[in-house]
């Protein structure tokens, strides 16, 4: 079984920089897709990008050319870099596991809180 742990949200000014980590335990990470979810409040909890056992990736309009996912299957962990952070990207962020066939995302992690101030 495969736990996921995420870190590295916080407070950050508009403009700013983080880059979200997922660590996973277990030993099937390489073959997961792995997702980052974003769950501003009262919203519902949104896929904004994803990555492949392969390192192919996609990414929800809104965070285009802002946010890079990548993973290193050698530390069992996915990232998340996000880049010029706007107030509206506030939301707790989560990653969340798939296994093949790659149908479902059914495992998450506990989310990190992400606040953008202006």
């Amino acid at each position: 079984q495969v736990q996921l742990v995420e870190s590295g949200g916080g407070l950050v000014q508009a403009g700013g920089s983080l880059r979200l980590t997922c660590a996973a335990s277990g030993r099937t990470f390489s073959s997961l897709r792995m997702g980052w979810f974003s769950q501003a409040s009262g919203t519902e909890r949104m896929l904004i990008a994803s990555i492949m056992p392969s390192g192919g990736t996609t990414y929800a309009d809104p965070v285009k050319g802002r946010f890079t996912v990548s993973r290193d299957n050698a530390r069992n962990t996915v990232y998340l870099q996000i880049n010029s952070l706007k107030p509206e990207d506030t939301a707790v962020y989560y990653c969340a596991a798939d296994s093949p066939p790659w149908e479902r995302y059914d495992l998450w992690g506990q989310g990190t809180q992400v606040t953008v101030s202006s």
